[in-house]
C-alpha cells in the first residue's frame, strides 16, 4: 500500500517572534487484535492530542478546549470529519485485506499506519498564557520544587540561580508536560542539603516565556508550600466540625429526653402515685400463729 507521510509546519507572526507549530494526523488500521479497534485516528498539535476517532464509537471527539470551542461554533466541520473518517475506516479495512492477500496470509496480526495533515486553531496557537509559579517541598529534607503551570506555548525556560548566576549543579530539571486544558507544566528541583537556611535568600527561581517578562520567585521559606502545612490546615476545620456534631447530638439528646419524660407524666394513671405505706395499710400482713405441740 502506498504510504503518505506529511509534516505541516505553520509559521505565525513575523520576524524574530515567529513560532513553528507541528500538526500530525495518525491513522492506524489493524487486524487480528481483539482488544484494539480496527481503525483509530488521532490528531495532534505540537505533540498534544486534540482529536480522537475510532471504529467503535464512529465519532470524532475533540480532546482540547480550543478544538471543542471551534467545532461547537462550526458544527459542519466536525460532521465533515466524521464522514471523512468513517470513509477512511472502510478504505483502511479494505487495505488490510489487500495486504493479507498480497502476502498470502489469511490470519495473524497486521497493522497499517498513515500520517496526513489538517489545520485549525490559529488564534489559539498564537496566544501566550502566563504561568503560575509555586515553590513546593514534601518535607524539610526534600528538594525545593519550582513548579510552573498553566503556560502556553510549551517553549519555556525554568531555572534556579544564586546571586544572579544560573545554577547547573544541585538542580534536577523536569520535562514539560501537558495539562488537560491545552496548557503546560514543568518542575525544576533544587537540592539544598549543602545550603544553610540563612543562605536561602541568595536563591531564586526564574521562568522565561516568549511574550512576557521574566518571572522571578525568591526562595523564601514563607512562600514554600509543604505537605505538613496542608495537613495542619485541614486539622482545625476537622476538629471544629467534630465538635459541632457532638454539640448538636447532645442538644438533640436532651430535647428527646425532656419530650419523652413529659409524655410519660401526661399518660400516668391517677392514683398510681400512692405510697408504699398506704398499700401496706390496706393489705395488712397476716399475724403470726403460735406453734403448738401435740
Amino acid at each position: 500500500m502506498k504510504a503518505l507521510i506529511g509534516l505541516l509546519l505553520l509559521v505565525f507572526g513575523h520576524g524574530v517572534s515567529s513560532v513553528l507549530h507541528s500538526l500530525h494526523y495518525f491513522y492506524t488500521a489493524s487486524s487480528g487484535l481483539s482488544t484494539f479497534p480496527e481503525f483509530v485516528a488521532v490528531g495532534m498539535v505540537d505533540g498534544v492530542q486534540m482529536l480522537h476517532y475510532d471504529s467503535v464509537s464512529k465519532r470524532a471527539v475533540p480532546k482540547q478546549d480550543w478544538m471543542e470551542r471551534y467545532t461547537r461554533d462550526h458544527s459542519e466541520v466536525l460532521e465533515r470529519d466524521n464522514g471523512n473518517l468513517q470513509g477512511a475506516q472502510q478504505v483502511f479495512k479494505a487495505n488490510i485485506g489487500t495486504v493479507k492477500q498480497r502476502f498470502n496470509q489469511t490470519g495473524g496480526t497486521h497493522m497499517v499506519q498513515w500520517i496526513s495533515t489538517f489545520v485549525y486553531g490559529k488564534s489559539t496557537l498564537q496566544r501566550t498564557e502566563r504561568p503560575r509559579v509555586s515553590l513546593l517541598q514534601r518535607s524539610p529534607s526534600s528538594p525545593v520544587v519550582c513548579h510552573a503551570t498553566g503556560f502556553y506555548p510549551d517553549r519555556v525556560v525554568v531555572f534556579w540561580r544564586r546571586d544572579g548566576q544560573e545554577l547547573h549543579e544541585q538542580v534536577d530539571p523536569g520535562e514539560v508536560l501537558p495539562n488537560h486544558d491545552g496548557t503546560f507544566q514543568v518542575s525544576v528541583d533544587l537540592n539544598l542539603k549543602a545550603a544553610p537556611q540563612e543562605d536561602w535568600g541568595r536563591y531564586e527561581c526564574v521562568v522565561q516565556l516568549r511574550g512576557i517578562e521574566d518571572i522571578s520567585t525568591p526562595l523564601d521559606p514563607a512562600l514554600i508550600r509543604t505537605n505538613s502545612e496542608d495537613q495542619s490546615g485541614l486539622t482545625i476545620p476537622i476538629i471544629i466540625g467534630l465538635l459541632v456534631l457532638l454539640l448538636a447530638a447532645a442538644v438533640v439528646g436532651v430535647l428527646l429526653y425532656k419530650k419523652r419524660n413529659a409524655s410519660d407524666q401526661r399518660h400516668k394513671p391517677v392514683g398510681s402515685d400512692t405510697s408504699s405505706e398506704n398499700t401496706e395499710g390496706q393489705n395488712p400482713a397476716p399475724e403470726a400463729q403460735p406453734l403448738t405441740t401435740g
